[in-house]
C-alpha cells in the first residue's frame, strides 16, 4: 500500500508537463537539478533561525530598546478574585452586558470596579512593549537582508527584465547556487515563524497569518520540487520589499519616532498596493497563467501552483482592506477630532501624519485607569483646547 500511495503521489503527471519524466531532471553534463529529498534540510534552517533571532533579540535589539527608551508600560496589579479569575479562564475575557451584571451579583461589586478588572487582567495576558519591539526588529532585518540577497541573486539574470524568460528550458533549469541559499533561508524562515506563532505576540489577523505561512511554505515546496524556482526567487523578492517598511515603521513606532514611522506606513502602503495588488496579479500571476500555455499543455502542477498564488493574493486583499481601514480611520475619523484646527487639506495631511500610530492589527493594551478624577480632567482639557482652538479663529 505504501508502494502504490508512494507511486501515485509522486506520478510524474502531477508535476511534470507532459513527455518530461523524473530521469530527465536528473544532474549531468553539469547541470544541477532542485531534488525533494532536499527539503529535509528546512527544518534545520529554521531551528537555527530560531537560535540566530534568540541571540539577535537579546544582543542587539533589546539593548537597542534601551537607547531608544522603549519601556514596557506599567500595569496595574488585579485584586485576587477567585469567580472573576474563573470565568476569566474558563469563559470569557471580553463581557457582555449580561455577563457584567450576573458577575455583579455574585461578587457584589458595581459594574464599573468588574470591568476595570476584566481590563486589567486582559493586560496582564498581552506581550509587552519591548517584546513587540524585539520580534518586529528581528523581522525588519531579516526581510532586508532577504531582500538584497534576492536582488544580488536576481539583479544579472534575464528572467528578472523579461519576466517570459522564466519559462526558457522549463522545467530543464540548471539550480543555481544562489537560487539554493535564497530558497532555504526564506523556506527556514517562514517555518520558524510558524513554529514561534504561539510564542509571539499574538495579532487579530493570527488564523490569516497561519495561513499565509503554510501556503509560503506549500508554494516555495511545490515549486522547488517542479522546478519553478525562477518564478519563486522574484515572488520573495517581490513580497519581501514591502515587510521591511513595515516591520521598520513599526519599529520606529515603538520607539517613539512617530514622524518618521508615519512617513514609513504610508511609503509601505502605496509600496505594498503597488506590489501585492498590481505587479503581483498583473505580472507574477500573468506570467504563470499564461505563458506556460505557449509551451506545454496545463496539468495538475499548473493549476495547483497558480491555485497557491490565488491564496495568496486573496491574503493580500485581506490585507488591503486592514491597511485601508486604518488609513481612513486615521484621516477621517480622528481627523474630525480636530475639525476646529483643520481647514485646509495641508493641515489635514499634517494632522494625519501626528495621528497614525501602531500596527492595527496588534493586541494592544486598553485603558484601564480606575480613577475617576483623571477622566474628569482629560474631559475638561481637551473642551478647554477646543475652546481656545475656537476663540482663537479656527
Amino acid at each position: 500500500m505504501l508502494h502504490t500511495v508512494t507511486e501515485w503521489l509522486w506520478w510524474e503527471r502531477l508535476w511534470l508537463p507532459v513527455n518530461v519524466s523524473w530521469a530527465d531532471l536528473e544532474d549531468r553534463e553539469g547541470r544541477i537539478y532542485a531534488k525533494a529529498s532536499q527539503l529535509y534540510a528546512v527544518l534545520p534552517y529554521a531551528l537555527c533561525l530560531l537560535v540566530v533571532r534568540f541571540l539577535f533579540e537579546r544582543l542587539v535589539a533589546s539593548p537597542l530598546a534601551n537607547v531608544w527608551g522603549v519601556k514596557d508600560r506599567i500595569r496595574h496589579t488585579v485584586e485576587q478574585n477567585a469567580i472573576l479569575e474563573n470565568y476569566f479562564r474558563k469563559q470569557a475575557h471580553i463581557l457582555s452586558p449580561v455577563d457584567v451584571s450576573a458577575l455583579c451579583k455574585k461578587t457584589s461589586w458595581p459594574e464599573r470596579k468588574v470591568q476595570v478588572w476584566f481590563r486589567r487582567r486582559r493586560n496582564q495576558e498581552r506581550p509587552g512593549l519591548r517584546k513587540r519591539f524585539c520580534e518586529a526588529s528581528w523581522r525588519c532585518v531579516f526581510y532586508f537582508f532577504a531582500f538584497v540577497g534576492g536582488i544580488l541573486a536576481l539583479h544579472d539574470k534575464p528572467w528578472f527584465y523579461n519576466i517570459k524568460e522564466v519559462w526558457a528550458g522549463f522545467p530543464k533549469q540548471s539550480l543555481l547556487q544562489s537560487q539554493y541559499w535564497y530558497y532555504f533561508l526564506e523556506m527556514g524562515f517562514y517555518l520558524s515563524l510558524l513554529l514561534s506563532l504561539t510564542f509571539d505576540v499574538k495579532r487579530k489577523d493570527f488564523k490569516e497569518q497561519v495561513i499565509h505561512h503554510i501556503a509560503t511554505l506549500t508554494l516555495l515546496a511545490f515549486s522547488w520540487i517542479s522546478n519553478y524556482i525562477r518564478v519563486g526567487t522574484i515572488v520573495m523578492a517581490l513580497h519581501d520589499s514591502a515587510d521591511i517598511l513595515l516591520e521598520g515603521a513599526k519599529v520606529l513606532n515603538y520607539a517613539k519616532w512617530h514622524q518618521t514611522a508615519n512617513a514609513m506606513f504610508v511609503v509601505f502602503t502605496f509600496l505594498f498596493m503597488l506590489t501585492r495588488l498590481v505587479l503581483f496579479p498583473f505580472w507574477v500571476i500573468h506570467c504563470t497563467w499564461v505563458y506556460p500555455l505557449e509551451r506545454f499543455a496545463p496539468f495538475f502542477g499548473y493549476y495547483f501552483f497558480n491555485v497557491m498564488l490565488i491564496v495568496l493574493l486573496m491574503l493580500h486583499f485581506y490585507w488591503a482592506v486592514l491597511i485601508s481601514k486604518m488609513l481612513y480611520k486615521c484621516i477621517f475619523t480622528k481627523v474630525s477630532l480636530h475639525v476646529y484646527a483643520l481647514n485646509t487639506f495641508s493641515t489635514s495631511l499634517c494632522a494625519f501624519f501626528s495621528q497614525l500610530e501602531g500596527d492595527d492589527r496588534s493586541d494592544e493594551e486598553e485603558d484601564d485607569s480606575d480613577s475617576p478624577k483623571e477622566k474628569n480632567y482629560k474631559l475638561s482639557h481637551l473642551n478647554g483646547a477646543g475652546a481656545r482652538g475656537r476663540a482663537n479663529g479656527h
